[in-house]
């Protein structure tokens, strides 16, 4: 099985998701990702953001991502963390100009 990790800019957050099928989708200017994959718990140790990722997209069949929100797509070995990171200004993603957030008011 193919395993993709795809990150994306969406909502003033980078969400990285992992998935094992990723094409562009049929609605121009979109990237489509199938095949959610979430880490199956066999401890009692639940990880939040993966949690609240896997809620976020339960019974979701594919997800369409803007093209130009798309940040990188790699094909990798195995599986790793599904993850949510804030774009404040103490991170180190700078997201394409033209979406996100724009100016504060006032300046």
């Amino acid at each position: 099985m193919r395993i993709f990790r795809v990150t994306f800019f969406n909502q003033g957050k980078v969400y990285q998701l992992h998935a094992e099928e990723v094409a562009q989708a049929d609605l121009y200017g979109f990237v489509e990702v199938r095949g959610l994959l979430f880490g199956e718990h066999t401890s009692v140790v639940i990880d939040p953001s993966e949690e609240r990722l896997k809620d976020e997209f339960a019974d979701t069949r594919r997800i369409l991502v803007p093209m130009h929100a798309v940040i990188r797509i790699d094909e990798v070995e195995k599986r790793g963390q599904n993850m949510i990171f804030d774009t404040g200004d103490q991170g180190n993603v700078t997201p394409f100009p033209g979406f996100g957030p724009g100016p504060a008011k006032g300046s």
